[in-house]
């Protein structure tokens, strides 16, 4: 009976028609995103046989190896610090646990380049330990200080995905294993290490992805990664198609990760043992040694959170006398602003038609279309902005290093994650009202516009939320597509950072950390304790 069901409703889905208000404008969006990509192909392909040549050079091979050391690095550490902590926070009775487990998310307010800023702050050359000692110190430069300001700073995204596995594992395995005589480690690792294996590959991917991608940290530590090396091959050399290929090859490194994540996670789905009824958290008693949990808590707390804005408000102390404030700040800020809500504005327009589309409709071709959408997360940004520096320069020259072409950068970088919010927004609005509305009189686009979208309005804001501040974080496209003369807080501290001007980019470095700080808020808005 289950297989005749399933084989009508994939028959229906087959024979679904698609309205072409929605089918037209979100075919345009996917095809959008595969633009950058296009392109970048058609750039490297007029390299000729030497493309594959560059790929293969020793120099390259050397980058591509950095890269993979220093992501396997950064996700092992973000993973093995997040376990613990996710572990403490969410199933145990850890004293204050709803307070820790807030803190400990946090660090992902810095971003990446004002992680690094942080680090060379206080352990570069004239930093604060320089200071404080008097002595020269050579400072954490390299592989070892990118690998500390990315774990410090992303470990949070695993952190996260492992506190919501963890709040909804079903406790009754727990207390099955227990009862069976399992220890705690042993029912650790039967019951609860398997349920939280999806969260570990996501959470993993995403500290990956965004290593790889990652330019103002390692470029401001001086670590050739891909990213980096880029950068220069851009801003340096005399035929950049060999930038072209280089990009190319980081789109497949990140696209290997993605199917590798996808491997580890396996098909295997797990389900709740119970009769759906939902039960309290796990509580495990940490007896004796909740005190000591407390201590490492605190400690990666003071580490990752209080040291950092601690060596921001000394900078900003010192450098509070030569502070331009409107220069410095208001204007960066004002431009941050205005950017980030229009790219936040475009982006949800975008994504619009997709979610709708994906999720009401679904057939091969919107399957094809949101699949094209998402693909934006295989693309670092540093290859958006080099593949639209590229087009925009030869063939829309009106159009390079102008706001336009900006936003469309910023739309095809943060399109997926506002698909993600919406899509999630649109499965909880019941289809049956748009039914309700067509047998009113109204026609499919009428009931679209005066049902789906009103009642999608807390999930399309709280998307347009995310886009804005993760716009006000952007930094390599905004380096390389932003009009001249246009500064914003992220550029603001990376042009004083990489000069090691530490007290002049201390101001724009904390604005930018509280306008992050509100789209943490916004992520653990969702988090309640259960009662």
């Amino acid at each position: 009976m289950s297989h005749a069901v399933i084989k009508t409703a994939s028959t229906r889905q087959r024979r679904v028609s698609l309205p072409p208000y929605l089918t037209l404008p979100a075919a345009l969006v996917g095809g959008a995103v595969l633009l950058p990509l296009a392109y970048l192909l058609l750039r490297a392909s007029e390299v000729g046989p030497r493309a594959l040549e560059f790929a293969l050079a020793g120099r390259t091979l050397e980058v591509l190896g950095n890269t993979a050391l220093l992501t396997a690095l950064v996700t092992l550490l973000s993973t093995v610090l997040s376990l613990p902590l996710a572990w403490l926070t969410a199933a145990t009775d850890l004293p204050g646990r709803r307070a820790w487990g807030v803190l400990l998310a946090l660090p992902m307010v810095f971003p990446s380049f004002v992680g690094g800023y942080v680090v060379l702050g206080a352990l570069g050359h004239g930093g604060l330990l320089d200071a404080a000692t008097g002595v020269r110190w050579e400072g954490v430069y390299g592989l070892g200080g990118a690998t500390l300001a990315l774990t410090l700073f992303t470990y949070p995204y695993v952190y996260l995905a492992l506190r919501a596995a963890l709040r909804d594992f079903d406790p009754a395995l727990w207390e099955a294993a227990r009862s069976l005589g399992h220890g705690g480690w042993s029912a650790f690792g039967r019951t609860v290490l398997p349920a939280l294996r999806p969260a570990l590959t996501g959470g993993g991917l995403l500290v990956a992805l965004y290593t790889v991608s990652d330019f103002g940290a390692v470029a401001l530590l001086q670590y050739d990664t891909f990213s980096r090396a880029i950068y220069v091959q851009y801003q340096g050399a005399f035929d950049r198609s060999l930038a072209a290929v280089l990009a190319l090859v980081l789109v497949g490194f990140a696209a290997l990760l993605m199917l590798l994540e996808a491997r580890l996670r396996g098909p295997r789905v797990l389900y709740r043992s119970g009769s759906g009824t939902r039960r309290p958290p796990l509580r495990v008693l940490l007896g004796p040694w909740r005190w000591a949990a407390c201590t490492l808590v605190a400690a990666v707390t003071l580490l990752a959170l209080l040291l950092p804005l601690t060596v921001l408000i000394v900078w900003l102390l010192r450098g509070l006398p030569g502070l331009e404030l409107g220069r410095d700040l208001l204007l960066p800020a004002v431009s941050s602003v205005a950017v980030s809500a229009a790219a936040a504005l475009l982006t949800l327009l975008a994504a619009l038609p997709v979610a709708i589309l994906a999720v009401r409709h679904r057939s091969v071709l919107s399957v094809l279309i949101e699949r094209l959408a998402f693909s934006g997360n295989a693309l670092p940004p540093i290859v958006v902005a080099l593949s639209l520096v590229f087009f925009g320069a030869r063939y829309l020259p009106g159009l390079y290093q102008t706001f336009a072409l900006l936003l469309f950068a910023y739309t095809v970088r943060f399109l997926p994650q506002t698909l993600a919010v919406l899509r999630t927004a649109l499965l909880g609005v019941n289809p049956h009202l748009e039914e309700a509305a067509r047998l009113l009189g109204c026609s499919a686009a009428q009931a679209t516009w005066r049902v789906t979208v009103p009642l999608l309005r807390s999930g399309a804001l709280a998307a347009a939320a995310l886009t804005f501040l993760t716009t006000m974080k952007e930094l390599p496209v905004t380096l390389l597509l932003a009009p001249t003369g246009f500064e914003t807080l992220a550029t603001e501290v990376w042009a004083a950072a990489s000069e090691a001007f530490f007290a002049r980019a201390a101001a724009p470095a904390l604005l930018l950390v509280a306008a992050s700080t509100a789209a943490v808020a916004l992520i653990l808005r969702g988090e309640r304790e259960p009662q």
